[in-house]
């Protein structure tokens, strides 16, 4: 596949992730009191006589719901962009293994489901620790749109976290990361999930930490065996082609001439 090629196609995905998306965001905007009756819930729960949510503006309003039915419309339409991040990827695969984009599109909408509810759960004490700060006699004017920006922010952080092993199982089966690399990465993988965690849980509590980190480090595990058990596979097929096993299932060099 040329350059020129591959350029096309990003911009084919990239107009039919937007396109979906954007139906998305419309979907949200007719349900945007709904929604965002969700998204205050948590701020709610935690809220004290002190604490205020309000719009700093005349046009704030307008700004939010545009805000909140795009991030709404980003989550409604999951299934369609991951299944064009994986198309893409895909010309670079053999024909007979294509059909995982329905697989991947599977396993990563309730991966992605499963990163924004775990968020949704930790908000009320993220929120709290914050909350705290607040020196005595002092009240808290929040911002709604600061409070929409560090609830999006939180949500997408681990919406996008709990997909990077499946992006590992991508890249694997793309033929761009060995499953060996994967495992020799694993303490890593560890260290980098209470990170992780400890972000996640800005209260210190090594409980809170566990329970994040312990997911994702479950989900790096299932990714390298499934990344080594297809390392042994392509060898076994190498070996009886005769040929390295990468060469077979790399993506498609591009040529620039």
């Amino acid at each position: 596949m040329t350059l020129a090629q591959h350029l096309r196609e990003l911009r084919t995905r990239l107009f039919r992730g937007a396109l979906a998306i954007g139906i998305g965001a419309g979907v949200a905007w007719a349900q945007y009191q709904t929604i965002f009756a969700q998204i205050r819930k948590p701020f709610d729960e935690v809220a004290g006589a002190n604490t205020v949510l309000a719009l700093p503006g005349i046009t704030s309003g307008f700004s939010l719901q545009l805000k909140v039915a795009l991030a709404a419309g980003v989550v409604l339409s999951s299934p369609i962009w991951l299944y064009q991040m994986w198309r893409f990827i895909s010309p670079g695969l053999r024909s007979n293994e294509r059909k995982w984009a329905f697989i991947f599109t599977g396993v990563a909408v309730p991966l992605f489901a499963a990163g924004l509810w775990l968020a949704y759960v930790v908000m009320p004490r993220t929120l709290q620790v914050m909350f705290d700060f607040t020196p005595t006699g002092v009240s808290n004017f929040t911002s709604v749109e600061s409070y929409i920006g560090f609830f999006l922010q939180i949500e997408l952080f681990f919406g996008l976290a709990f997909l990077l092993p499946l992006v590992l199982v991508m890249l694997n089966f793309a033929g761009i990361l060995s499953g060996a690399r994967v495992k020799e990465s694993w303490r890593w993988i560890i260290f980098g999930s209470f990170v992780f965690g400890a972000i996640a849980t800005p209260s210190g509590d090594p409980v809170g930490m566990t329970i994040v980190a312990v997911p994702m480090i479950a989900m790096s595990l299932v990714a390298m065996t499934i990344a080594l058990v297809n390392d042994k596979r392509r060898a076994r097929r190498a070996k009886v082609s005769g040929t390295n096993q990468w060469s077979d299932d790399q993506a498609s060099p591009l040529d620039i001439v």
